[in-house]
């Protein structure tokens, strides 16, 4: 799967400007890694609201830039809630990083030709 959906990030830049499009991928890129550390952190108080809640946003701002894989696996913990097993969400949290950071790389390349 590729980290993008090029046809979504396309749709994203025809119905915006190119400015625009290079400002919310300037943000994604701030925000995306507190959003992550915000999982962690909910996951270590065990704080089921602030899971879900940065797990429903994380997915609504990857969605913003046809970021499919970020949102399916978001969304799985949007859902899924913290489980009762946290090395499961700690492996969880740790691939949703990992795919976040595939996507970086593309999205900075595709906003590089905003």
């Amino acid at each position: 799967m590729h980290p993008i959906d090029k046809s979504a990030f396309d749709d994203l830049r025809a119905h915006t400007s190119e400015r625009f499009v290079a400002e919310l991928v300037d943000t994604f890129m701030h925000e995306a890694p507190r959003m992550l550390a915000d999982l962690r952190r909910a996951r270590d108080a065990a704080d089921a609201e602030l899971f879900r809640r940065t797990a429903h946003t994380l997915k609504s701002n990857s969605a913003t830039f046809g970021a499919m894989e970020l949102v399916g696996m978001a969304r799985a913990m949007e859902l899924g809630g913290l489980v009762a097993d946290a090395a499961s969400d700690h492996s969880a949290i740790a691939e949703l990083e990992a795919a976040w950071r595939r996507a970086a790389v593309v999205l900075q390349e595709m906003a590089g030709g905003c």
